[in-house]
């Protein structure tokens, strides 16, 4: 990777690293003291190569930082009331203070009816309408894994973000509507104005031009170039696609929603990919494990 005199990189690698430091030093005084560490419970359902990749990439990081962690295996052929039944006991299980449900899941099941059966204490991916509706009115809760590592990531960075106009590229409920949420919100990082771009959007381009801030969530390989890029513009890419790549001994290269090569000289500062964002969720998701932890046990 080369650098650009102008530009800092933002490495979620770098900034993921000092979280799971923290939380390690946090956990190893709970131990010390003789309490229970936090646990995070996953399940997952069928045999999804990306899901497998992901969810023992989370097992993994909790063993490194201490937290007690729990896999579920289910087939793909488990029946929705089976899952609902499953997500039910880690609800009344004391000692599970995360649950999560590793995302997509065939297509029998409801995902909506999975989400909305975590209990919103256990919530740590944030996606339960209760966890939704206290993001969106400014109250304590679990931030969605993605927008929450972004908001760390910035943090750490100290990147400014008052005063200036982010435009988000993508509406879901995963990224693109919690981070436009959240960039507006009377805080820091935050009190941005923000434009909210998707499918539908005319004249994308001008309105990107118009950007401090872009963050690129939209899942095309490369679809935000040096043209749509105003210099100094701070740029998050979200995405990674497998694209081909006869050069690579995997028969493929990781490239993010932006051209990282052409828009990297513009910009202040910029997430590479892979490295960026992606260590940063799951950073996000330790943080709202350790949170509920403590919740939980303050009642």
């Amino acid at each position: 990777m080369f650098y650009f005199c102008c530009m800092q990189l933002l490495d979620g690698k770098l900034a993921s690293q000092a979280i799971k430091q923290e939380l390690t030093q946090k956990t190893a005084h709970l131990s010390a003291a003789g309490k229970p560490r936090p646990h995070l419970a996953a399940i997952l359902v069928g045999n999804d190569g990306a899901s497998e990749t992901y969810v023992a990439s989370k097992v993994k990081t909790c063993a490194e930082i201490g937290f007690e962690s729990s896999l579920k295996r289910l087939p793909a052929d488990v029946s929705e009331e089976e899952l609902l039944l499953e997500i039910e006991v880690l609800n009344k299980n004391k000692d599970v203070n995360g649950i999560l449900v590793q995302l997509p899941l065939p297509k029998h099941i409801s995902e909506s009816k999975v989400i909305r059966a975590i209990h919103p204490s256990k919530d740590v991916d944030g996606f339960h309408p209760v966890s939704v509706g206290n993001m969106v009115s400014g109250a304590p809760t679990f931030i969605p894994a993605t927008p929450y590592g972004i908001l760390l990531l910035l943090q750490h960075y100290k990147v400014e973000t008052k005063g200036k106009h982010a435009v988000v590229i993508g509406r879901s409920h995963i990224v693109g509507t919690p981070m436009s949420i959240l960039l507006s919100r009377n805080s820091y990082p935050g009190n941005c104005t923000v434009t909210i771009c998707h499918s539908a959007t005319k004249n994308l381009k001008e309105h990107c031009l118009q950007a401090d801030i872009i963050v690129a969530a939209l899942g095309k390989a490369e679809f935000v170039t040096a043209d749509m890029v105003k210099d100094d513009a701070v740029v998050i890419d979200v995405g990674i696609t497998r694209v081909a790549d006869n050069s690579k001994k995997s028969g493929f290269s990781l490239k993010g929603d932006v051209k990282f090569d052409e828009v990297a000289s513009k910009s202040s500062y910029i997430t590479p990919v892979p490295g960026g964002v992606g260590p940063m969720t799951i950073a996000g998701l330790l943080m709202n494990t350790y949170n509920a932890y403590l919740q939980q046990k303050s009642k």
